[in-house]
């Protein structure tokens, strides 16, 4: 597995890393812990550095589940954490977003303990608190730094503004944002300035939650990816024929659409890394192969002519989850 810096702190990880949020906060299904942990050591031996967790995950039992998994191989392996959501201590739903600095605090001590390691790799704001000021929110996250609990800062979901005031309280080291060639948003604006900043681009959801897989078309009753406006009524249609394009563009090319979705993703700059996520170890597989997979300038317009920035019909998230987009 080829090696990314990611961001301009020195921090080195795989250009594919694995998201860990289906592991226990599935699309609708449930994950034995052991083929779980034989996931997470599948990836580990494929050269899969970068796993990415966070304490809304479960809630909370994901972190000891990726603890678990990888503290034996601590010294290979960077652990990706996130906080900012007011989660009950009992777990359950989240109630709001929360990223004082007394609870920026509180979370990352709980997250140690969870992951059962000494230091956060990357430490995420995992959504945006328009209650408190971002400095504050960098300031703590510094603070953590000195401390030597954490090593890195990172936000997910921030709009530029956001991303170049926290920047000059504290360096970025990475931005995470959904990203795959079905949202193409951060071509926008957000990646130019992580690029002016030196801030490293981790996309998550590389393959539009699965949709450039399978075209996930049918889901668990209990999926939450059937509330989306994507996968609803004439944008479901519409999304549909996108699929059948991009599975004809990948079989020319002799590879799965999800190989070709990932290759045309990491096509897109040094500074990126995807972390797609998978509960299936075949699935992981195909998805490591991914990244030896080379295409060339005309084979990545065709591509992007074949589907368009502006082409996939409905909204990322329901209104509730776009409420906290882009603050």
């Amino acid at each position: 597995m080829h090696k990314r810096n990611l961001g301009s702190q020195g921090l080195w990880v795989s250009a594919l890393g694995l998201g860990c949020m289906n592991l226990t906060a599935s699309y609708g299904s449930t994950v034995a812990e052991a083929d779980a942990l034989n996931l997470l050591a599948r990836a580990v031996d494929l050269g899969v550095t970068m796993f990415d967790t966070a304490e809304m995950y479960g809630p909370f039992k994901n972190e000891v589940l990726v603890g678990s998994a990888l503290r034996s191989v601590r010294d290979r392996v960077v652990i990706a954490t996130k906080f900012g959501f007011a989660i009950p201590p009992e777990g359950g739903r989240p109630t709001g977003v929360n990223s004082r600095p007394e609870h920026i605090r509180e979370v990352c001590d709980a997250s140690l303990q969870r992951l059962g390691i000494e230091t956060i790799d990357l430490l995420y704001q995992h959504r945006v608190d328009p209650a408190v000021l971002i400095e504050d929110v960098a300031g703590t996250v510094g603070d953590l730094i000195a401390a030597g609990k954490v090593r890195y800062f990172g936000l997910s979901e921030a709009a530029p503004e956001t991303i170049r005031r926290a920047h000059a309280t504290h360096p970025v080291t990475a931005l995470q944002t959904e990203y795959s060639l079905w949202s193409r948003d951060p071509e926008q604006d957000v990646l130019p300035l992580c690029r002016e900043l030196g801030i490293g681009f981790v996309a998550y959801s590389p393959l539009g939650r699965g949709f450039l897989a399978t075209g996930a078309k049918e889901l668990a009753s209990n999926d939450f990816r059937r509330n989306l406006p994507r996968w609803q009524g004439s944008a479901l249609e519409r999304n549909l024929g996108l699929f059948e394009t991009l599975a004809a563009i990948a079989a020319e090319k002799a590879c799965t659409p999800a190989q070709l979705s990932l290759a045309w993703l990491l096509h897109k700059g040094d500074d990126i890394v995807a972390i797609p996520g998978t509960t299936k170890i075949a699935r992981l597989e195909e998805n490591v192969a991914a990244a030896e997979i080379a295409l060339s300038p005309d084979e990545i317009a065709a591509i992007e002519r074949a589907i368009p920035a502006d082409a996939v019909a409905g909204a990322r998230y329901d209104e509730a989850g776009s409420a906290l987009l882009s603050l």
